[in-house]
């Protein structure tokens, strides 16, 4: 029974480290926004002293050689629409986060796959949440596609 068992979690063992490097492929978006984890909040900030949330996002972007408009309402107008169920990673997500809920734009942050998103979070800077939280789910507007297909293969798929 020992040597089954020993054998069992060596196999696991072996399974679960030839599986870590796939598991932690990223993309070069990924990259971009993983060194941008945790730089404060700042309104009107576009630099790494500081970003608002159209801030982040047109800095992560134009890292991509692409621009994006400065206002979150009006980076809402560029691409193409998606419907939610159709995301794929560098799709830009909008909310109503003023309280109203009325539909209008008033943040956005860089959809990043497995229903999670970046964005430049007032409390908290730039940071990683889960679209369908509490929070977010409710205040969700409307998500656009900025990349064309050559672009999303070249900076949004995960690296082999």
């Amino acid at each position: 029974m020992k040597k089954k068992l020993s054998a069992l979690l060596l196999g696991l063992v072996l399974l679960l480290t030839f599986q870590a490097g796939s598991a932690f492929a990223s993309s070069e978006m990924d990259g971009i926004i993983d060194e941008l984890i945790g730089v404060k909040y700042q309104y009107g900030g576009s630099t790494t002293s500081g970003f608002d949330c159209s801030g982040f996002t047109g800095y992560v972007f134009a890292k991509m050689g692409l621009d994006l408009s400065r206002r979150s309402v009006d980076q809402a107008s560029q691409g193409e629409k998606v419907a939610k169920a159709d995301l794929k990673a560098g799709d830009l997500v909008f909310f109503d986060t003023s309280g109203k809920n009325n539909g209008n734009i008033s943040h956005v942050g860089i959809y990043v796959g497995n229903g999670k998103f970046a964005h430049a979070s007032t409390r908290i800077g730039v940071t990683i949440d889960e679209l369908d939280s509490s929070y977010y789910k409710t205040r969700y507007v409307t998500a656009r596609r900025v990349m064309d297909d050559s672009a999303f293969e070249k900076y949004a798929v995960a690296a082999e």
